[in-house]
């Protein structure tokens, strides 16, 4: 049994607690709540700052370790995503190495919980031995080439048919994006996942995405030529980007829209009508890494919108680091609470992937795993530090 004090808790599903006492057996299971008078300080391990739960990154690409800064800064992403398909290659040992080294990265910063996206196999073996929970999120694409849609589902099947899922991760049949999946594959994808499935999908990240939707237009164009790539199969919708998963997915599963750096009140309200379990995750230093912008985060507490949040890969970050992400928002929309930072980066993200009933909320009965966080006088700051406790 151990005990746990700081200046104050952070349960997150009930109200802070000052100068609280957290009581964990060993393996760190939560047995109960308490307030530091009723305990002996003698038993108590007391720290200046406060305890909140394991931190969740609802959005990475593990497999892109290896390719940390080797794609430049600012270049938007249609280059960025040119620089990832042209330099993505490497050998089986610095892959593997990578993911390594990324995956301990993140577990010293706190993070429990990882929504994963995958292309390959390269993470699988690294994650079979993990002790993070892993919701990965086999990522397919076609670009609109519906003749080639069945090649690209059974291609990436594979890769979801070869993870072994242990008892703590789940996995996913999930589209790329708006601009990169047609209609066919959209229908593959849904009749061949289950009804617990849980959807990821790009969205809004770069202006030419509402462009094309809206008027066929735009630098995506000349970039699916520039591959050799013809659009017979793709018509513009006339509305933003967004509203084209909107029709082609299935409305009764968990959705996570990733990035949404463009996403209007309206677009916003549209998705929450067609399903009402959705949720937003936001990637703020990958968002500055390619696009240099951010959301409008007002936007999505406006509309009670259900936010996350991501770090992407380590191709568009600097790091892989949920309280580096924390501290991005806190500097550029400084408006947003403590509080709200705090559900977004820890409950929120555990529901998004599934992981809610052990993750998320210093509960009993969870293990949520436990983080202090020192220098923070009720908001993030550039020297907000963080250590993981359990």
């Amino acid at each position: 049994m151990r005990k746990f004090s700081a200046d104050t808790i952070y349960p997150i599903d009930s109200s802070p607690i000052t100068n609280g006492v957290i009581i964990t057996d060993d393996e760190g299971k939560i047995l109960s709540l308490d307030i530091l008078e009723n305990h002996d300080s003698n038993f108590i391990e007391k720290f200046e700052g406060i305890i909140i739960p394991g931190f969740v990154n609802t959005h990475c690409h593990l497999e892109l370790s290896h390719m940390k800064g080797k794609v430049n800064t600012g270049t938007g992403l249609i280059s960025f995503i040119t620089d990832v398909v042209t330099t993505r290659a490497a050998s089986e040992e610095e892959k593997q190495q990578a993911i390594i080294q990324a995956e301990e990265e993140m577990i010293q910063n706190g993070i429990v919980a990882v929504g994963d996206i995958c292309n390959t196999t390269d993470t699988f073996s690294t994650k079979e031995k993990s002790s993070l929970y892993y919701s990965s999120f086999i990522e397919m694409f076609d670009f609109f080439q519906e003749k080639d849609a069945q090649n690209k589902f059974d291609q990436y099947k594979k890769v979801y048919d070869s993870l072994n899922t242990p008892t703590h991760h789940k996995k996913s049949m999930v589209p790329h994006a708006s601009y990169s999946v047609s209609k066919k594959l959209f229908q593959l994808i849904n009749e061949h996942n289950s009804e617990d499935a849980i959807i990821s999908i790009h969205n809004q990240e770069t202006p030419a995405e509402n462009e094309l939707f809206l008027y066929n237009s735009g630098a995506f164009i000349p970039w699916y030529a520039s591959f050799n790539l013809i659009l017979n199969d793709f018509k513009a919708t006339g509305k933003t980007a967004i509203h084209y998963p909107l029709q082609e997915l299935n409305p009764q599963l968990k959705t996570l829209f990733i990035h949404n750096t463009l996403s209007t009140k309206e677009d916003i309200i549209a998705a929450q009508k067609w399903n009402s379990n959705i949720y937003w995750t936001t990637c703020p230093n990958a968002n500055l890494y390619i696009e240099n912008k951010l959301p409008n985060y007002q936007n999505f507490i406006d509309t009670k919108a259900k936010v996350c949040i991501g770090t992407d890969s380590l191709t568009s970050n600097w790091n892989l680091c949920i309280l580096s992400e924390l501290k991005t928002i806190s500097k550029y929309q400084s408006y947003i609470s403590l509080e709200t930072l705090l559900q977004w980066s820890t409950l929120n993200g555990a529901e998004a992937l599934g992981f809610d009933s052990i993750l998320g909320s210093i509960s009993v009965g969870k293990k949520p795993g436990l983080n202090l966080l020192q220098n923070c006088n009720k908001t993030i700051q550039e020297n907000t530090t963080i250590t993981k406790l359990i």
